[in-house]
């Protein structure tokens, strides 16, 4: 938590880390046309209440991208910091979408999943194409010595992930930070693959695709237990503002 931490600057790690996610950004951007949603301009820079911590939070949209969130905030006095880049797919394919969350809590904490779309305890043709693959990168990881795998506390949070999730902490190494940007990338061109090859959802079963895409986004936005620690740092009201953008209210 940032109250807990003091007098640590982790600028050169808050670089290196935000430059993954524009190595990924510019991905997206070669392959997709994004326009940004003039609604969350003005989160484009805000600050706490103390002035300490600052954030940036921008969100896009296009025809085969639902809502898009880029977003940084962070504490360089406490050496807090956290991103995102999360890619929510619209319902004319049913390929999962796409989560990325980084950041110095003042150690390394890395979020990467593919989000299902389907329920993955039924539709096993889902789980062995988008799931499957996936799988041996998942126990590597987990059996990696440097890493510890971070376990939410709150249930809808470990509900919302997928069983292939990568989500740890670890010391900040050039090893560390190598495997993350690997793995990043690893994930973002298989995604953009099954983009490529994926087959079309029917017209009529698009609607409560959307349905529940929305109902996912919404509920991860407003359940996220960080949103209590965002109160103290901006007040209610820009807390209201910047979940409502992560969702697209």
């Amino acid at each position: 938590m940032v109250e807990q931490q003091t007098n640590l600057d982790n600028t050169p790690v808050f670089e290196q880390l935000w430059k993954i996610t524009n190595e990924l950004r510019e991905k997206l951007d070669t392959r997709f046309e994004l326009h940004p949603n003039h609604a969350t301009q003005e989160l484009q820079s805000y600050s706490s209440l103390t002035g300490e911590a600052h954030g940036s939070l921008n969100t896009f949209s296009g025809s085969e991208i639902d809502w898009l969130v880029h977003a940084w905030l962070r504490d360089s006095k406490t050496g807090f910091s956290n991103m995102h880049l999360t890619i929510w797919l619209g319902s004319q394919i049913r390929v999962p979408h796409l989560a990325y969350g980084f950041g110095t809590v003042p150690h390394l904490f890395c979020y990467m999943d593919y989000i299902p779309r389907a329920d993955l305890f039924t539709d096993l043709e889902y789980l062995d194409r988008y799931y499957e693959p996936v799988n041996q990168r998942y126990l590597e990881l987990q059996a990696d010595p440097c890493l510890k795998e971070f376990v939410s506390k709150t249930l809808y949070m470990r509900q919302a992930q997928s069983r292939t999730s990568l989500c740890f902490t670890s010391q900040i190494t050039n090893e560390t930070i190598t495997l993350v940007r690997t793995v990043a990338h690893e994930m973002m061109d298989r995604w953009l693959m099954w983009i490529d090859k994926a087959e079309p959802v029917a017209q009529e079963d698009q609607q409560a695709l959307a349905a529940r895409d929305l109902f996912i986004r919404r509920t991860i936005a407003e359940r996220d237990p960080d949103n209590q620690l965002a109160i103290r740092l901006f007040g209610a009201e820009m807390t209201d503002k910047l979940i409502g953008a992560l969702w697209g209210s």
